[in-house]
């Protein structure tokens, strides 16, 4: 995995040596989505698992994420609480599902998937046997 990430010019931190569950991370970051930051609130989630060892399953790590990146920490904590995305999240996992999508990254362009990280290359023919 190290090699991968260094290979892509992915920070890793290579001690980090526990997994968490990323759910809570889903539903804040599908949250963020709709207030305009979707874009920006992932490399923060990204960042805290894979080179800080962050808990991503504690409520107080994405509220900190949230509130780095310019949401409302009080916000951020009502939607961790209420789980009011976990609907929106369930959706997109079924969605996935359906596409047959198991790993990520998985590139979906019309009926045809590539699955993890490949090289530009790789992700150019997948396009063009597409169209």
């Amino acid at each position: 995995m190290k090699a991968l990430m260094e290979e892509e010019g992915l920070p890793y931190n290579s001690e980090r040596n526990m997994s968490y569950n990323s759910r809570l991370a889903q539903e804040l970051a599908k949250w963020a989505e709709g207030k305009g930051k979707g874009d920006e609130i992932h490399d923060p989630i990204f960042r805290a698992y894979f080179v800080d060892a962050k808990n991503i399953g504690k409520r107080e790590v994405l509220v900190e994420i949230a509130e780095n990146i310019g949401l409302p920490a009080n916000e951020a904590v009502g939607v961790l609480l209420s789980r009011s995305f976990k609907e929106a999240v369930d959706e997109d996992w079924r969605r996935c599902d359906e596409l047959g999508v198991t790993a990520v990254p998985t590139f979906v362009v019309n009926r045809h998937a590539l699955v993890g990280a490949r090289p530009y290359e790789e992700l150019e023919k997948l396009v063009q046997r597409s169209s």
